[in-house]
Formats: structure tokens, sequence, C-alpha cells
């Protein structure tokens, strides 16, 4: 797979994540549409302005809600993942082969962060120049040589140069929005199973309307995976060319992927959308790759990534 260029890249990732910003928000109010019309059938109007008067309350809860993760994201994966700040004293040898690769780019050097996990995983994340960073599990840091680590980090520079870490932040944040209205419904009845004590009429209306939330949603929970699969899945294929093209060194890269395949399970990480930033996913076992879980997964098969990177050499 040629490398398509950074500017490209760039112009590409900045629509994308115009288009999200657009494209969640519109599929959220679908989706509250469906729900009205389907709970109010005979009285097509009525349903029509219940949207209508619930559209503004939907739509500063979306923005509030994004405005907290966005403002909050850096910290929340940092919870999500337990990486901390690895200090330049503790090891000098990571910051002088990320110094110089963000030299050799023209870039400004991201934070490092460190995960206390003997597996070998690693991701980038930030949305702007202040919040840019790059976590190393403990495993890849001592397992890895210079040359393959060099790979590993050049290709997260390369997700970070691309806009590609905060083109997934979005999707993070919209997607985590219909998983807690689809697991609101499914609760919801749940309670409404353990806790009836209304007449069978009124039980049969609110379960009626219930079923409809637990589907309307899912369906809108369901179309944002697809979304989100649609502009992750690539990215990871963009990186390795890109830190090929930055390293010199495919090969590197190629044996690093193959190290990362043999245990990439960070203990500490059990949110599906975090684990998609990472260069492998950190949740699922190799054991797994033909599984239905991984149909829909942001990361194409490492086997894949490795044959692409060794065509470089």
């Amino acid at each position: 797979m040629h490398y398509v260029g950074l500017s490209h890249q760039i112009s590409r990732n900045n629509r994308y994540s115009f288009l999200l910003l657009v494209a969640f928000p519109l599929l959220l109010l679908a989706m509250f549409y469906v729900f009205f019309f389907f709970t109010d059938k005979q009285n097509t109007d009525q349903a029509n302005q219940n949207f209508l008067q619930a559209m503004p309350f939907v739509l500063i809860g979306v923005a509030i809600w994004f405005l907290i993760a966005w403002a909050g994201h850096s910290s929340f994966i940092r919870m999500a993942t337990g990486s901390k700040p690895l200090e330049r004293t503790e090891n000098k040898r990571v910051y002088n082969l990320l110094e110089n690769l963000c030299i050799s780019q023209g870039m400004t050097t991201p934070a490092l962060y460190i995960i206390d996990d003997d597996s070998l995983n690693a991701f980038a994340s930030g949305i702007n120049q202040k919040t840019y960073s790059i976590s190393l599990s403990k495993g890849i840091i001592e397992k890895l040589n210079d040359e393959e680590l060099e790979g590993v980090m050049a290709h997260e520079l390369t997700h970070i140069k691309n806009r590609d870490v905060r083109l997934l932040i979005i999707s993070i944040v919209f997607v985590g929005i219909f998983s807690f209205l689809a697991e609101l419904a499914f609760r919801s009845l749940r309670f409404a199973g353990s806790g009836r004590r209304s007449s069978d009429k009124d039980g049969k209306g609110s379960g009626a309307i219930i079923l409809i939330a637990i589907v309307v949603t899912a369906l809108a929970y369901f179309i944002s995976l697809l979304l989100r699969f649609g502009i992750s899945r690539k990215r990871e294929y963009l990186a390795d060319a890109g830190a090929a093209e930055i390293t010199k060194k495919p090969y590197a890269l190629a044996s690093a992927l193959r190290k990362i395949s043999g245990d990439p399970m960070i203990e500490a990480v059990e949110s599906r959308d975090v684990a998609q930033l990472f260069i492998q996913n950190p949740t699922l076992s190799a054991h797994k790759s033909a599984s239905w879980d991984n149909i829909f997964s942001t990361h194409p098969p490492i086997e894949k990534r490795i044959s692409l990177l060794e065509q470089f050499v």
C-alpha cells in the first residue's frame, strides 16, 4: 500500500472530522424522531411536535457531553489505560529516540507516558499541540530494540501528523453517546420488568415504548459503529507506511509488530473505544482474530500489516 502523502491525509481527516461532527448529531436526531414517530403513529402531527420540542434539549445535551469529553479526554484516557508520565531521568533512551524522530520531521516532541504492564503495546492521543502524547507499555520499552521501538514511535507520530488521533477521539465521544443511550434503554427494560406494579394496560404500554427505544437506540448504535469502522481501519495501514517512510526501516516495524502480536494484552484496558487507539487491539487475543467480534474491528489483521511492510524491503 502506497503512502498517500501527509497533506492529502491531513486534509482528508479534517474533512472526516467535520463530517463526523455533522453526521453523529443528525443520526441522534433521526433516532429521536423515529422513536417519537413509532410511539405516536396514530397522530403524526403530535409526533412531529414532540420531536421539535425535544430537539433543542437533545442538541444541548449532545453539546454538553461533547464539550466535557473534549476538555477532559486526556484525563479520561489516562484513567482508562493506567498511563503515567515517563520522566526523562527514568528512560533517556526513549526520549532520545523520540526527539530524533521529531527533529527529522520538524515536529514538537509530544509528551511521553508509560503503562505499567509487561505486555507490548503503544498508542498516541491528543487533539492539539498541547495535548499530543505517546504512551508506551513497560513491556514494549524493555522488549524491543532501538530500531523496533523507533518504528513504533514513528507509527504513533504519523497518527499525530495525520490528525488520526483527533478524528478517533471525536468518534469515541459520539459512539459513547449512543452506547450510553442503548445501555439506558436496556436498563429501563429490566427495571420495568422487575418493578411493574401498574395495571396490565399501562404495563403493556410502557413495555412497548421501552422496546421501541431499545430497537431504535440499538440500530443507531450499530450505525455509529459502522461510521467509526469506515474511517478508522485504514489509518493503521497509512501509519505503518508513514513510519516506514520516516525511518527508512520498514523491516524494523514489521519485526516490532510481530513481537507485539504475541502479547498485546493490556490488563488495565477494558473499553473497546479506548482500545482502538492502540497500535494493536489490547483487549483481544490473537486466537480471536477470526471471531465475530473482529468483523467490525478497527484494526486490520496484524499479519497483513507485517506482510505489507515487508514489501517495502
